[in-house]
């Protein structure tokens, strides 16, 4: 598969990196393109510890990487931002409010925003994982847009069934969620089984 993974600025810079590193593992995965907004890269600086948009991915990943290419958020003409760009789908993680409203309204006015606009009138699946809380009016209105459009809508809200011992623990099983969702079922994932 090639996938194009977006990290905007929203909290969850530790999703953003369980979801790479779980890119980066899984062999049915052969490509993926990395985009990190303006923004991003605060939130990154403030809960990750990471500065600078240089060799960005191999701090996230603590290692060079081996399919994972980044490109910049300014580059609108870069490949993701074409149709005929062979792709299985694009994953924002986390997706901020203003960029579900881009998304919502066809702004198209960055390489992710633009990327997403192709994957929606491509028909790819475009996973918009949103992270605010309490959503108000216009919030609701966007992702009712986005959705009606094609994308999924899938909320950063973590699951306490699974008694997650940690915050990365937390974080690798909504990673395993989303994955799942673009067919993609990850290892070591969580399973309800309620009748055992």
């Amino acid at each position: 598969m090639h996938l194009t993974l977006a990290i905007t600025g929203a909290s969850g810079a530790l999703l953003a990196q369980q979801m790479l590193l779980a890119l980066e593992a899984d062999d049915r995965v052969t490509r993926v393109h990395f985009a990190a907004s303006e923004n991003a890269l605060r939130v990154l600086a403030e809960e990750l510890g990471l500065s600078g948009r240089n060799d960005l991915i191999e701090k996230l990943l603590g290692a060079k990487p081996a399919k994972t290419i980044q490109l910049s958020d300014a580059d609108v003409g870069a490949s993701i931002a074409s149709g005929s760009h062979p792709s299985d789908g694009m994953i924002i993680l986390p997706c901020s409010m203003g960029t579900l409203a881009a998304i919502a309204h066809g702004l198209a006015n960055s390489l992710i925003a633009r990327a997403a606009d192709v994957t929606l009138k491509e028909r790819r699946p475009l996973l918009l994982c949103v992270r605010e809380t309490p959503f108000n009016r216009i919030h609701l209105r966007n992702m009712t847009l986005a959705a009606e459009a094609g994308a999924t809508i899938f909320p950063v809200i973590p699951a306490f069934y699974n008694h997650p011992l940690h915050t990365t623990e937390m974080a690798r099983q909504f990673v395993c969620r989303v994955l799942a969702h673009v067919g993609l079922p990850q290892p070591g994932a969580y399973l309800w089984k309620a009748e055992e």
